[in-house]
């Protein structure tokens, strides 16, 4: 079994095919995961399984999602975790749940699959033309930005792209998603 799913995810490539122009990112998402694995579990002879449990610890609700890699004898799983906001503007309670369960599904196939979706250090050289890691801003309360930005999460936006574009402070980020 381990053998299967380390040739697996030796030749299994999932590109970064969607924009977030809010944060002037790429991404990938859930589905262009399984597109991508989906030849690779029939290759090996492998099927995955995945699963959504809600659960709430110490008053917060949140999404586990497991995945589960299985051949005919063994199983190896991963689980990720995602926050619920159920009082969401611009989103009813199962548009949550949803954007919640699909967020989760997504880092439990990603550690399953060791994807890593953090820009790595190549990325952001650039060889000797000008910084290499510029500064995140901090985003202020009450300015144009701030403004922009609690727009974006009201019309479903993630804080996770506003946390990659900015410096945010504790104040703030609860400004933002009130």
């Amino acid at each position: 079994m381990h053998s299967k799913l380390t040739q697996l995810r030796n030749e299994l490539k999932v590109g970064k095919n969607h924009f977030n122009s809010f944060g002037k990112y790429k991404y990938r998402n859930l589905e262009d995961i399984l597109d991508a694995v989906k030849p690779l579990l029939t290759k090996y002879g492998l099927a995955l399984v995945i699963s959504d449990e809600v659960k709430e610890v110490g008053g917060v609700i949140f999404v586990e999602a497991t995945a589960t890699i299985k051949d005919e004898n063994t199983g190896i799983t991963a689980k990720a975790q995602a926050g619920i906001d159920i009082n969401k503007k611009g989103m009813d309670m199962s548009q949550t749940f949803g954007a919640s369960s699909s967020y989760a599904r997504k880092y439990a196939c990603n550690a399953l699959f060791l994807i890593d979706d953090v820009q790595d250090a190549d990325s952001t050289n650039k060889h000797g033309k000008g910084a290499v890691n510029e500064e995140k801003q901090w985003l202020n309360k009450g300015t144009e930005a701030f403004k922009k930005a609690k727009k974006f999460l009201q019309d479903g936006g993630d804080i996770q792209a506003i946390k990659g574009k900015y410096n945010l402070s504790k104040e703030v980020q609860e400004l933002l998603i009130k």
